[in-house]
C-alpha cells in the first residue's frame, strides 16, 4: 500500500484537472472573511521535481502542465492555476510541480486551517518540513480516511475536503464512498472533492454514480461532476484514459469556470481524436 509515489505522475493531465478544481474551490472559499479548514487525506510530498528520475521515467508532466506552462493567453481560471505552478518555479523554468498542499499553501490565508495526512514515511517527512512554518497547520502520518471523524465538523464550521487516494488497491473505491458519506453526515455543507482515475475497471466506471447517489441523499447544496478523457485504453483494456473530479456542495461559480476551460484542455491535453469531457451538476 505504501509503494505508491506520486512523483511518477506529478503534473500529468490528472493533476491539471484536480488542481484546477482545487484552486477554484479554495479561491471561492477565501472570498468570505471567516476562516475555513482544508482537510487533505492523501497529501503526498507537497512538491515534486519534474527533472528527477521518478518524473522522467514516463515524463507524464509533458502531456499535462508542460502543455500550458508557457501560454500567456489562457482562460482566467486556468491562468490562475498555472500562475501558482510558475510561482513554485522562481527561475521561470518548469522544474518543480506543486502538489495539493503546495497549491493550498499559496492560496490559504494565515487564519485558514490546513490538515494534511500522508502515510508514506518519506513523503510525510518532506511535507512536514515544507509546511513547518505555516500557521494553523498540522501534518499527520495517520490514515486520512480515518481522520474525517476527528476533523468534521470543523471548529471553523466551513470546511473543504480533498480525497485523492492512488486507487492502487480496489478497496480505495469503497473507502472513498464511505468517507464521503461520513463527511456529509457529520457536516452536510462540507465542500467534498473526490478525484478518481478513469479506467476500464468496474469500480472506476461505477464510482461517479455511487458518489452522486450519496450526495443526492446527504449534500446540502447538490453536486458537480467533471471528467476529462484524454487517451484510449490499450488493446488489453489497460491504462488510464483520463480522470474525474466529483464535488459535493460545489461553489456556484465552479460549473461556468470549468466550462470555460474544458474545451481548451481537451484540445491541448487530448492524445487522440476522441478526447472529450463531461461536465454535469445537480443544484439544490
Amino acid at each position: 500500500m505504501l509503494a505508491y509515489r506520486h512523483a511518477f505522475h506529478a503534473g500529468n493531465h490528472a493533476d491539471v484537472l484536480k488542481h484546477l478544481v482545487l484552486t477554484r474551490v479554495l479561491r471561492y472559499m477565501g472570498e468570505k472573511d471567516k476562516p475555513y479548514t482544508l482537510i487533505d487525506t492523501h497529501a503526498g510530498a507537497g512538491g515534486y521535481s519534474v527533472e528527477g528520475r521518478y518524473a522522467q521515467k514516463n515524463a507524464e508532466y509533458a502531456g499535462g502542465i508542460a502543455k500550458l506552462y508557457d501560454d500567456k493567453d489562457l482562460p482566467a481560471p486556468l491562468a490562475d492555476y498555472v500562475s501558482l505552478v510558475r510561482a513554485f518555479n522562481p527561475d521561470g523554468q518548469l522544474r518543480q510541480y506543486p502538489g495539493s498542499p503546495a497549491i493550498a499553501n499559496f492560496v490559504l490565508r494565515e487564519a485558514d486551517r490546513l490538515r494534511a495526512y500522508e502515510l508514506h514515511p518519506t513523503d510525510h517527512r518532506i511535507l512536514a518540513s515544507y509546511l513547518e512554518a505555516r500557521p494553523n497547520t498540522q501534518v499527520s502520518d495517520r490514515d486520512g480516511f480515518a481522520s474525517i471523524k476527528a476533523e468534521l465538523p470543523s471548529p471553523t464550521r466551513r470546511a473543504a475536503l480533498l480525497m485523492d487516494p492512488p486507487y492502487e488497491i480496489k478497496t480505495d473505491y469503497a473507502k472513498v464512498l464511505a468517507a464521503l458519506r461520513e463527511a456529509l453526515e457529520r457536516a452536510p455543507d462540507t465542500v467534498a472533492m473526490v478525484w478518481y482515475p478513469q479506467l476500464q475497471l468496474l469500480e472506476s466506471t461505477q464510482l461517479a454514480q455511487r458518489l452522486k447517489a450519496s450526495a443526492d441523499a446527504l449534500a446540502k447544496k447538490g453536486w458537480l461532476h467533471v471528467r476529462l478523457t484524454v487517451a484510449q485504453a490499450d488493446e488489453r483494456g489497460f491504462g488510464m484514459m483520463g480522470s474525474g473530479m466529483f464535488i459535493a456542495n460545489p461553489p456556484f461559480t465552479l460549473h461556468d469556470e470549468l466550462a470555460e476551460c474544458l474545451p481548451l484542455l481537451v484540445e491541448r491535453l487530448g492524445q487522440y481524436d476522441g478526447a472529450n469531457y463531461v461536465l454535469e451538476q445537480k443544484a439544490v
